[in-house]
């Protein structure tokens, strides 16, 4: 009598499938030898077909995970060189100065009043307000405040933006846990190194998938961040890891959002929140999927049929991604940044009448997620504007809704036109020769400026400490006030030596014994 078949092999027969290619499929996650020997042993039978149940006997751990797991686990105690611990205080540092300043923004104000309904238990802190949520709800909002700007810090391949759910994620369980200064950093390290890697495996499938990149880092590098925090086990890890693959999401529909508030939760508080769900479910006694990427129906497949697994080890331990990140200067998009920068040299040399402007060309993508879209600050035509009519860009300006509807930013606006091209270099394919600024005067004379070299803020050119230190003043000492402001700056390029980094809640929350301004006091939000 023969064997029952289960649901894989029946549906392989169903296909046409030969009986070797049923055991091959039903038995995907052997490794060669033992599938030599199986197929060897069936082989042996004329009538029965012997199927292997799934189970850990069946699809062993692959080499790719055990290596990755183990590094995982051991990332809550393992040094980093000093310089990496240095980026990670300045990251976290510049996350902070995000949610902070974002929780003055619509999205950050509809987080704040999400948590305020939904607090949970009062385990973790809400940065910029009072409020105490459970972990979950507070990776979410926190997450959300995070990227409720373009602010944040950004991270290729993928692309994504790491800070504002890595550190949101890490922050909320490393209050549920106690965990220390120095753990808390190395957290962070392991959320950017695992978010980047897994993303660098499926990269051949994200190109004109419509997938979101950013939710999908998001959820992986939260996913490792609070692992290592929780003090997890190899086994806990790849059981953290099926269920951040379960729970990645998203789509590239955010360009359409019209208040950034979509974008903040799908960039930032989604994977953050998932992220700790995943932790949280392991911790609570969950176990999972034993190798979610390899084996049948594994993440990278389903993701990149394509797909390199061994990329999730590529240069582990050597090469760490929060070395690669990039912090902005400029609060917008990063592809803006460059234009920006070459506004910023040409104004320095001559001066500019907007109001005498026939043509601004830019080049440039047209038909890019920054070309006209419904943020302000993801909108290269008005950061642009803005910038030529000012002189200048910041914070306040990108984000006064009312200048959307200025008569003088509209009408510069319909003369920016994007010439085909990278703006990252001089002669980009498409556009060669092609400056990446080029200003036509009504008297017809022409202005134009080149890159003026790597983008401030970029891997190739990083801001130096003092330089991140007054953009994150800048951005939190209207919220917070001068002296905590301070206070927080200190306490965070001093993170090592924390003992618990629930310290940082007195120094994080805003109220108003504070002395800060209440939301009703930034009329330009509104």
């Amino acid at each position: 009598m023969t064997q029952p078949i289960d649901d894989s092999a029946r549906a392989a027969k169903t296909e046409g499938c030969t009986r070797r290619e049923v055991l091959i499929r039903a038995a995907g996650g052997l490794t060669a030898a033992a599938m030599s020997s199986r197929l060897s042993a069936a082989a042996g039978s004329a009538v029965q077909v012997s199927l292997p149940s799934q189970t850990m006997a069946d699809f062993p751990v692959s080499q790719v995970m055990t290596r990755l797991s183990t590094y995982m686990s051991e990332a809550r105690e393992r040094a980093v060189p000093e310089d990496v611990m240095e980026r990670a205080k300045r990251h976290v540092l510049d996350t902070f100065a995000a949610i902070v300043s974002g929780s003055e923004l619509e999205p950050g104000r509809a987080a704040i009043r999400f948590a305020r309904a939904y607090g949970g238990k009062p385990v973790a802190t809400i940065i910029g307000d009072t409020t105490l949520c459970g972990p979950i709800e507070a990776a979410l909002v926190n997450g959300t405040m995070g990227h409720a700007d373009e602010t944040d810090d950004t991270l290729a391949p993928g692309p994504w933006h790491p800070g504002c759910n890595v550190v949101p994620a890490a922050l909320a369980l490393g209050e549920q846990f106690k965990a220390n200064g120095v753990q808390f950093l190395r957290a962070v390290v392991l959320g950017y190194d695992v978010g980047t890697r897994v993303l660098a495996a499926i990269q051949s499938g994200i190109p004109n998938s419509h997938k979101l990149s950013y939710g999908i880092g998001a959820v992986f590098g939260s996913a490792a961040a609070g692992g290592a925090i929780a003090g997890f086990t190899p086994e806990q890890m790849r059981w953290t890891l099926s269920y951040a693959a379960q729970q990645s999401s998203g789509i590239e529909s955010f360009p359409r959002d019209p208040d950034h508030i979509e974008k903040g939760f799908i960039f930032g508080g989604m994977g953050a929140r998932s992220g700790v769900t995943a932790v949280l479910l392991v911790h609570a006694g969950w176990n999972a999927v034993h190798d979610i990427m390899t084996g049948p129906d594994n993440f990278i497949v389903a993701n990149a049929p394509k797909g390199e697994v061994d990329r999730l080890v590529d240069g582990l331990g050597m090469r760490y991604e929060i070395t690669r990140a990039n912090i902005k200067r400029w609060t917008v998009g990063q592809p803006i940044h460059a234009p920006l920068d070459a506004i910023e040299a040409l104004l320095a040399k001559q001066r500019i009448d907007p109001e005498m402007i026939k043509e601004v060309a830019v080049r440039y993508q047209p038909g890019s997620i920054t070309d006209n879209s419904g943020p302000s600050d993801i909108n290269v035509q008005h950061a642009l504007s803005v910038m030529l009519i000012d002189k200048t860009l910041t914070f306040r300006s990108i984000h006064d809704k009312a200048r959307m509807k200025d008569p003088a930013v509209v009408r510069l606006k319909a003369k920016v036109r994007l010439v085909p091209g990278a703006a990252g270099g001089r002669g980009a394919a498409g556009a060669p020769g092609v400056p990446l600024i080029q200003i036509t005067m009504a008297d017809g004379t022409q202005l134009t400026q080149d890159t003026v070299g790597p983008v401030l803020g970029t891997a190739a050119n990083p801001m130096s400490r003092e330089q991140l230190i007054a953009k994150s003043r800048d951005l939190m000492l209207p919220v917070l006030g001068e002296a905590q402001t301070t206070r927080l700056i200190d306490a965070v390029m001093s993170l090592e030596k924390s003992s618990n980094i629930g310290d940082l809640r007195r120094l994080l929350q805003r109220g108003s014994r504070n002395g800060a301004p209440r939301l009703s006091e930034y009329p330009f939000v509104k």
